[in-house]
């Protein structure tokens, strides 16, 4: 897939106002600080359309950013970040599920984890619950520029394989860098694919 235009639409405080058009959305989410305005931007081609930052835990809202006219992508709060209050850490729980089990136009689920590191409970737990509630999702290794390529190839292989322990098979798997590109055209050519499902 080519990407030519991609824009930014609007900033939702939760799935109730989300863009109300029948339309494919790929949802974008993982731990704060693991690169994933970064990885928006380098899938869309556009280096400032969403919004990287040192601090993390920016992300507050549901962000919907249109590509080719024809698709979303959308940049979810990212989560487990500590320094946010307890009550604001509920908050935003409260509007990720909502959205991830209620937004029908949701074709997929981008699960954002830093490959320099090993499987963190916080990510295991929440991608069984995006398996118990038969949420459709995918694994994306971040960062993979970071290490040397049998340090990435070697640390992706251990996160899987422990992920096989208690899972009868993997979703789909990406590896990625911002920085590098690699991984782009996989998730696009992944992208292009699911466009053809239709919206339930």
């Amino acid at each position: 897939m080519i990407v030519n235009n991609a824009r930014f639409v609007v900033s939702s405080p939760d799935a109730a106002h989300c863009p109300k058009e029948k339309r494919h959305e790929y949802a974008f989410i993982g731990r704060s600080n693991v690169g994933k305005s970064s990885l928006i931007n380098m899938i869309t081609g556009k280096k400032s359309l969403a919004m990287t930052s040192s601090t993390p835990g920016k992300t507050m809202l549901i962000n919907h950013f249109l590509v080719n006219d024809e698709w979303y992508i959308v940049d979810l709060p990212g989560y487990g970040y500590a320094q946010r209050s307890k009550a604001s850490r509920l908050e935003l729980e409260k509007m990720i599920k909502d959205y991830i089990l209620n937004r029908q136009e949701m074709t997929n689920l981008f699960v954002l984890v830093d490959g320099r590191h090993a499987p963190q409970k916080i990510d295991m737990e929440f991608m069984e619950w995006l398996g118990e509630n038969g949420i459709p999702f995918s694994i994306v290794f971040t960062k993979l520029d970071k290490l040397t390529s049998n340090a990435a190839k070697k640390a992706t292989s251990v996160y899987c394989a422990r992920l096989l322990e208690t899972w009868e098979a993997l979703p789909p798997v990406f590896k990625t860098s911002s920085e590098d590109g690699r991984g782009r055209h996989e998730l696009l050519n992944y992208i292009e694919e699911l466009n053809k499902l239709p919206i339930e």
